[in-house]
């Protein structure tokens, strides 16, 4: 024993948090995953709470007390308490069995950015004629990484009806990743019984690489081969047609006899004059245009890009690492097809 004490040798301790790490994780790879889920028996659990546990110790005491005293009151008292007790656990499991759950909205729609809250929609429907009180939701890796004050989010269930709650988590790395699982608790009715599910949504997410916070303008847009130059159609008045307006087009394009007819017919839709430059001038979103060497800090270039020009309306194409290439277009399904390339590469 000395000499393990002179090398230096410590025994290992035995660390509950880490224990109960490992038995939670074993726990979750067992459960499916479903992105619809109905509490029963065989997905509930139920173990005293802190309170529970104190309550447990005083009834202890008091029943101690009433055999050394022989007091039949302190026997009334000690067997009351534990039978309230006993019932609050039938009654709190009963809260949650038969509660159905299902995602009903997630980052699958639209995605979300890394470093940003990424929300997650569910709804409760309880089919059953009582209501069921103080319904706690959280996702499990805001309940492991902060208090457990600002981490649930608590409901209560209407008799026949439905309930709709949002959590957020924060991604840190893009990519597609599954959501996180979810905890279902309850303590009701007295708070001795901690009663609790788990549930692992199946849909998955699209986490887009973070925008660069003060990104530089949009590069400007380059000819194609074949087309007439800006300057050549700007000294005419050469049009190929019309469009629909989008922000930034002069007020000379705008062909204000069909606005005028659409504002009678109570539309507040404008139309531009197409002039032939922009179907030559392409606005390309090149990786090579970002000017910076780190892989991520592109793509975040290049995120805060597609987001600059859809919101003005612009027609781009994408052009990234490797050779792949979007072909240009516009509007909110080209900038998340875009937005996921970017979140694959």
């Amino acid at each position: 024993m000395k000499r393990f004490i002179s090398k230096g040798y410590k025994p290992k301790s035995f660390k509950l948090p880490q224990a109960r790490n490992t038995f939670h994780t074993w726990m979750l790879a067992r459960l499916p995953r479903n992105d619809q889920l109905t509490l029963t028996q065989g997905n509930v659990y139920i173990l005293p709470s802190r309170a529970g546990w104190a309550m447990l110790a005083t009834l202890i005491v008091l029943l101690i007390a009433a055999i050394n005293y022989q007091l039949n009151l302190g026997y009334l008292l000690t067997f009351l308490l534990a039978g309230s007790a006993a019932a609050s656990m039938v009654v709190g499991h009963g809260n949650l069995r038969g509660l159905q759950l299902s995602l009903t909205h997630s980052g699958t729609q639209g995605g979300c950015f890394a470093h940003a809250p990424c929300p997650v929609q569910l709804k409760l429907h309880n089919a059953r004629p009582s209501r069921r009180w103080g319904i706690g939701l959280a996702l499990r890796d805001a309940v492991r990484t902060r208090s457990e004050g600002h981490s649930w989010t608590w409901v209560d269930v209407p008799e026949q009806g439905d309930a709709a709650v949002q959590l957020s988590f924060v991604p840190t790395q893009r990519g597609q990743q599954e959501l996180p699982a979810i905890t279902i608790l309850t303590r009701y009715p007295l708070g001795a019984f901690r009663v609790w599910a788990l549930w692992r949504p199946a849909s998955k997410v699209w986490v887009y690489p973070a925008p660069e916070t003060h990104a530089p303008p949009l590069p400007a847009a380059s000819p194609e081969a074949g087309g007439r130059s800006s300057a050549q159609v700007r000294s005419g008045e050469d049009f190929d047609g019309v469009r629909a307006y989008q922000n930034g087009d002069p007020l000379k394009l705008v062909v204000w006899k069909k606005a005028a007819q659409s504002f009678a017919a109570g539309s507040h839709q404008l139309v531009s004059r197409d002039r032939p430059f922009a179907h030559h001038h392409r606005l390309w979103l090149d990786v090579r245009h970002t000017g910076l060497a780190d892989h991520e800090a592109r793509l975040s270039r290049l995120t805060a890009w597609v987001l600059m020009a859809q919101q003005q309306g612009r027609t781009w194409g994408l052009r990234l690492p490797g050779g792949q290439e979007i072909a240009p277009g516009s509007g909110a399904q080209h900038a998340t097809r875009c937005l996921e390339a970017l979140a694959a590469s």
